[in-house]
């Protein structure tokens, strides 16, 4: 973090980092650090593929999502028990806070662990008892969003959707993730329908390292509310102009998209660039343990690759809350609050 240091004004890294934010996107199993995994291997003695936390860190060199994904699924191995769930997603609640993070809408993965044989009882229940000692010993709202894996079958997603209705109070949403690549969204046209019927909300990835017409598809045939990435929205002006009219919000992750070679640099990143054509685009972690940082070094990154500004700290944050599930009357709350913040830090 030193390079950051000697870049942006003390200032402004005082206002991105103690700044009230929402995070969006946000993988819990991306959150497991090498260490708790260690840990959770030793205590449920599982043998993991890496002999210890240095070599597991050193298969961190992904050229693509595949090569993260296949470093993923080992990790999360380990997760068996509700108590696993719990001590990871507190781990991340623990963390957000740190960054300023006052609100989640967190990402989780059931046929991760259900494939596995591991009951969907166990993720959601340990995923709950966490935001719920989340709220109450450190002051953090969260929501749960359950994600379908694009690579299986919507077979399977309608599976999973059935064994998590005794759970519905629990979840705010449902989304799609994994492999992007050969796996158009349409496929899961059936499920997605099946959820908005059941009172959840809709989000997608699309257009991280797929086209921009994935990103039209999950709009038009599985009727998102939010896209998750869509940066290739960039190559296609026709889409930018519908997402700026109709303000469907990105949940865009930089180091991410760094880290799986999606750009080389973040100073190419497109981020400035979407949010000046009149996008609500948020900044996000993704899968914090594996790309290099949490919300905050997001930011921070972000703000020294592209010379960002004041304006375009207070920006993204309201961005984030604009483009949560939390009602009006919060997310009002929310922009005045950054307002203050920034007046507090003389901007």
């Amino acid at each position: 973090m030193s390079a950051i240091s000697n870049t942006l004004s003390p200032a402004l890294q005082r206002l991105i980092t103690q700044m009230p934010k929402a995070e969006l996107h946000i993988h819990i199993e991306g959150s497991l650090e090498p260490e708790l995994i260690f840990e959770l291997a030793k205590r449920n003695q599982v043998n993991l593929p890496f002999d210890d936390v240095a070599s597991l860190k050193n298969a961190y060199a992904f050229k693509d999502l595949q090569s993260f994904l296949d470093i993923y699924y080992a990790g999360a191995s380990v997760l068996l028990k509700e108590e696993d769930f719990y001590d990871m997603a507190y781990a991340y609640l623990q963390k957000a806070v740190g960054d300023g993070v006052v609100y989640a809408e967190i990402f989780f993965d059931p046929q991760t662990h259900t494939e596995r044989g591991i009951p969907i009882q166990t993720v959601i229940q340990g995923l709950v008892r966490a935001t719920q000692d989340g709220a109450t010993y450190l002051g953090i709202e969260s929501k749960l969003i359950m994600c379908f894996l694009r690579h299986l079958s919507q077979d399977s997603a309608l599976e999973t959707l059935k064994a998590a209705e005794p759970y519905l109070e629990h979840l705010i949403g449902v989304g799609l993730d994994s492999s992007e690549v050969g796996h158009p969204p349409e496929k899961f046209t059936d499920v997605f329908a099946r959820a908005r019927k059941l009172g959840l909300k809709a989000v997608a990835h699309a257009g991280e390292e797929g086209p921009p017409a994935y990103i039209w598809s999950v709009l038009d045939q599985l009727k998102v509310l939010r896209i998750d990435h869509g940066v290739q929205a960039i190559h296609d002006q026709s889409l930018i102009a519908r997402l700026a009219k109709e303000r469907i919000p990105l949940t865009v992750c930089p180091l991410s998209n760094l880290k799986l070679c999606v750009y080389d640099d973040l100073s190419l990143h497109p981020i400035k660039r979407l949010l000046d054509l009149g996008l609500c685009v948020t900044i996000n972690s993704d899968d914090p343990a594996y790309f290099g940082g949490y919300i905050n070094d997001n930011y921070l990154h972000t703000f020294q690759a592209l010379q960002l500004k004041a304006s375009d700290a207070i920006a993204f944050a309201k961005c984030s809350f604009e483009a949560s599930f939390m009602q009006e009357s919060q997310k009002n709350l929310w922009y005045a609050k950054i307002e203050q913040h920034a007046l507090a830090h003389g901007f």
